[in-house]
């Protein structure tokens, strides 16, 4: 009978001292060289285990900090609405019975000025290689990363105007909608598509998880009327958060 690889025996030890609440909700897991030593493994097979454990949902990692046991709770919702409060530009993590909503914010990573490249030029319905604004976000709740943002707007549409980067002018770090709006574009519809699939390595460091865990890409495009005004690709991490739909209901 083939022996059981190393990592995964580290990560059972791990699993079983967090079931049993010798590693409490909160607990910062021992360091990648402590974890070599007690189980007479090296550095490698402590990170698999380590990273084992993230894809799980158990642990969690802290930029700067440590691996720490996370707080056993179901997947928290993600709303994905058309109400105005809910548009901003943050991740909007309503209270589903934690007793409050997840506080939602955003870090900006890059925003540039760049050729569009051929699938972005096709979602927006622009010219290969035409000029567009990139912007890639990171959205936070409650401090933890919890959504990666890569989006595209046509330069053609908000040059020269007050919001032609997201976060410089009037309406710094709001919403598509209401920035379109200052410039008097009324955007009036989204399309947005949904798989699953493995984080890519640079995501999944971005996000706090284990190399190829799963998450769930997002492909959204604003539109006013028939005019695509920015397109995004949206990931969002399938072990924290499942996405909810709210949909406007008219006569």
């Amino acid at each position: 009978m083939p022996e059981t690889p190393a990592y995964l025996r580290v990560a059972a030890e791990l699993r079983r001292r967090i079931v049993e609440g010798e590693l409490p909700p909160g607990a910062r897991l021992p360091s990648r060289a402590a974890l070599a030593e007690a189980h007479g493994v090296g550095p490698n097979v402590a990170i698999s285990a380590v990273r084992l454990l993230m894809a799980e949902g158990l642990v969690h990692g802290r930029a700067g900090s440590g691996v720490f046991v996370r707080e056993p709770t179901a997947l928290r919702a993600v709303v994905r609405s058309w109400h105005d409060e809910r548009l901003g530009g943050t991740l909007y993590v309503p209270d589903d019975g934690t007793g409050r909503a997840a506080d939602g914010s955003r870090e900006r990573v890059a925003t540039a000025v760049l050729p569009a490249p051929v699938e972005i030029a096709e979602r927006l319905g622009v010219d290969p290689e035409a000029p567009v604004v990139h912007s890639e976000y990171t959205f936070l709740a409650d401090g933890e990363a919890g959504m990666l943002s890569s989006s595209w707007e046509p330069l053609a549409l908000t040059e020269g105007t007050p919001v032609a980067l997201p976060d410089a002018g009037p309406l710094a770090g709001h919403g598509v909608v209401a920035r379109m709006a200052h410039i008097g574009v009324t955007v009036d519809r989204a399309t947005e598509s949904v798989t699953g699939r493995a984080a890519t390595p640079e995501e999944a460091e971005r996000l706090g998880l284990a190399a190829g865990a799963q998450v769930q890409a997002l492909q959204r495009t604003y539109y006013a009327g028939d005019r695509a005004v920015e397109t995004a690709d949206l990931v969002v991490p399938a072990s924290r958060f499942r996405l909810v739909y709210e949909f406007p209901v008219g006569g």
